[in-house]
């Protein structure tokens, strides 16, 4: 896609306005969002960054950030996750990243994540292949269960955590019986992109937000990812979950997923 394709410098100039301050500036004051959810002062000054610079080099396109919400069109719009896994971020642990995505409709078309404290920055286009720091990625090629590393999201916090979290214990139980290890880094960004360049076989996150998966999701399947919601369907920016696999595994994989869920119904 041609048009994606001419976005992606403006796509990583946006990401490198937001690297260059979470390198060089602390987090600043937390906001606490939620039960055991909060953002930093650095959050809201990326967004407002990143919004302002691409609203003025594509004001045609509309942005949606996880800070501040929906301005202008919501078909074509930039998606943005400032700081994805800001608890990390203020804890000094290197696993946060910035995602930022192009989403026709429901379909993200280009991604970049960029994880400044690790120096690696990822990018992706439909049709274009994905990359890492200019290096042409691909999944791994695991197609063992005993052989593969799992990362899942992060538990539920807030309203119903209790009860949301049954699948999620339920599915790390299942994990921890077959994979050779299980993961959880704190990042949904961060885990898409390692699975895209096959550092993880298995990236897995049962709570979804546009914001959190869609730069992620891009990168991913142009690594070669299957990329797949709880029914097995193609995922998409209303997608609740996201089960991202190479493709090795993807049958074993949902089978996991699938018995978990099963699980927690009878708890």
């Amino acid at each position: 896609m041609s048009e994606s394709r001419d976005l992606l410098p403006i796509a990583t100039e946006a990401v490198g306005r937001a690297t260059e301050r979470i390198v060089q500036q602390p987090p600043g004051a937390l906001t606490v969002k939620g039960d055991r959810d909060l953002a930093s002062d650095l959050d809201y000054t990326i967004e407002r960054d990143v919004r302002a610079f691409l609203q003025a080099e594509t004001p045609e396109i509309g942005f949606l950030g996880e800070e501040e919400g929906q301005t202008g069109s919501a078909e074509m719009r930039w998606v943005l996750d400032p700081i994805d896994g800001t608890a990390n971020f203020v804890r000094g642990l290197p696993m946060c990243a910035v995602s930022l995505a192009l989403v026709r409709g429901d379909e993200p078309v280009l991604g970049v994540i960029d994880v400044p404290l690790l120096a690696t920055r990822y990018t992706a286009t439909r049709d274009g292949g994905a990359h890492a720091n200019g290096q042409r990625i691909r999944t791994s090629a695991t197609t063992r269960l005993r052989a593969a590393m799992v990362a899942i999201g992060d538990y539920a916090v807030g309203p119903d955590a209790d009860s949301r979290n049954n699948i999620r214990l339920a599915l790390t139980a299942k994990l921890a019986a077959e994979v050779q290890r299980v993961r959880m880094t704190g990042s949904a960004a961060l885990d898409l992109a390692w699975l895209a360049e096959g550092k993880l076989d298995a990236a897995l996150t049962l709570s979804n937000h546009a914001w959190d998966m869609a730069a992620g999701v891009v990168i991913a399947r142009e690594a070669g990812a299957a990329v797949v919601d709880q029914d097995g369907g193609d995922h998409d920016i209303k997608s609740v979950v996201t089960l991202a696999v190479t493709p090795g595994l993807r049958e074993a994989v949902t089978r996991l997923y699938r018995e978990a869920v099963s699980m927690a119904v009878l708890r």
